[in-house]
């Protein structure tokens, strides 16, 4: 699908099932450059509009010495190459109010963290940016607390605004409620469904586990639940990837898990 960058992004998604994907971490440019070259012609095969994501930094990860991904300014570097060159949108997250003027430069979708999703100033300086943001919901909140966040984005006059449902933590382990897409849908903006992060066992030894087997009943769920597009970190070699590496999708079964996901999507509208 044809992406402008000239235009607003809404015109690219308005009246489509978006896809958010792509690995979980910049881990090189040329791992980068392959991964949104071959999502976007997978979803280019199938007619939807994909925004590619990867993050210049995990600032949450579980351990001290995990792998992080490169500086912001080198991180920028790729994505723009990204966009580019694959002629598709890009998202990343933001962790500090100072990083969202010169990411928004590049980025077309400013992605707040969930474990940041209550940070005002973060909040207040991402939306003066103008560009979608996409609020991925606290682990630790329930939909209708999102509200909050949501009106913070608004405050400064940005109603370009994502949210993002990924699952809620209890103790030591994870739960998924489809109750919370149509419940922040009534906040009036998409709700896009996590269906990666969902499939997570916090806390398992110095790394986060999870459940990749789960993830297209998860998926699929969402999806019959009437989410507003997916998003799903995808990597050509899972196992070895530098972040995530339980829960990503594999590459080589994008396309058949997006085929299903087309489906039950025109079932349920």
């Amino acid at each position: 699908m044809i992406f402008n960058s000239n235009e607003p992004l809404n015109n690219y998604i308005k009246d489509k099932f978006p896809i958010i994907a792509g690995p979980c971490v910049i881990e090189n440019k040329d791992h980068s450059l392959k991964m949104s070259e071959s999502i976007k012609s997978i979803t280019d095969r199938l007619g939807l509009p994909v925004i590619f994501k990867s993050s210049f930094d995990k600032a949450n990860r579980t351990s001290l010495n995990s792998f992080r991904g490169p500086n912001v300014e080198k991180g920028l570097e790729i994505l723009s190459e990204v966009k580019e060159k694959n002629n598709v949108p890009v998202l990343t997250d933001v962790h500090w109010p100072e990083q969202c003027k010169i990411v928004a430069e590049v980025v077309d979708v400013l992605q707040i963290p969930a474990f940041l999703c209550r940070q005002t100033d973060l909040l207040i300086a991402a939306g003066e940016t103008g560009k979608t943001i996409n609020i991925k919901k606290g682990q630790f909140l329930s939909p209708e607390k999102m509200e909050h966040a949501v009106e913070k984005i608004k405050s400064t006059g940005n109603n370009n605004i994502f949210l993002t449902e990924r699952g809620t933590s209890f103790g030591y382990g994870q739960v998924s409620d489809m109750t919370s897409i149509p419940k922040m849908q009534k906040f009036g903006h998409p709700v896009i469904f996590d269906a990666t992060h969902s499939a997570q066992i916090p806390g398992t030894d110095k790394t986060t586990g999870g459940q990749r087997d789960m993830i297209p009943t998860l998926a699929l769920s969402a999806v019959a639940a009437g989410c507003d597009g997916i998003f799903m970190e995808v990597h050509d070699n899972p196992n070895s990837s530098k972040s995530d590496a339980s829960t990503q999708w594999p590459l080589d079964r994008f396309e058949h898990l997006l085929g299903k996901i087309i489906r039950v999507n025109q079932a349920v509208n």
